[in-house]
């Protein structure tokens, strides 16, 4: 029956971990990003992140963005700095098309610094991207 079941592959969406200021404290935080660079918009797209090790666990976020349109970005959330140490993972399900599509995203521990910065595309700021 799941053999059955067609799931093509995720392309144009990612993830990234970006370092920004924040505009009323004025302190630099990690944020989670979802990011579209296809050219069609998705639909109902759902994040569930969650945060472990070997001894530590947080518990699952669950978020959801309508719509995100083509070329488009949306902010997922807060990364705080404790959980750099372990593994961030992003589990991303949507729609484009009329047709589901599904993939994860994993941060790996102490991945998330400021030597692996880079330009992000779409969002052009600085941060740590997964294709």
């Amino acid at each position: 029956m799941k053999k059955d079941i067609n799931i093509p592959e995720s392309k144009d969406v990612h993830i990234a971990i970006v370092l920004e200021e924040h505009p009323e404290y004025h302190t630099m935080d990690w944020n989670a990003y979802i990011i579209n660079s296809g050219n069609t918009s998705v639909e109902m797209a759902i994040i569930v992140s969650k945060g472990f090790s070997d001894k530590k666990i947080t518990g699952e976020f669950r978020h959801q963005v309508k719509l995100l349109p083509a070329q488009g970005y949306a902010k997922i959330e807060f990364i705080e700095k404790k959980l750099l140490d372990i593994d961030n993972q992003f589990s991303v399900t949507y729609f484009r098309d009329n047709q589901l599509f599904d993939k994860t995203f994993l941060f790996k521990a102490k991945s998330i610094n400021e030597s692996n910065l880079q330009d992000v595309p779409i969002i052009s700021k600085k941060g740590v991207f997964i294709k």
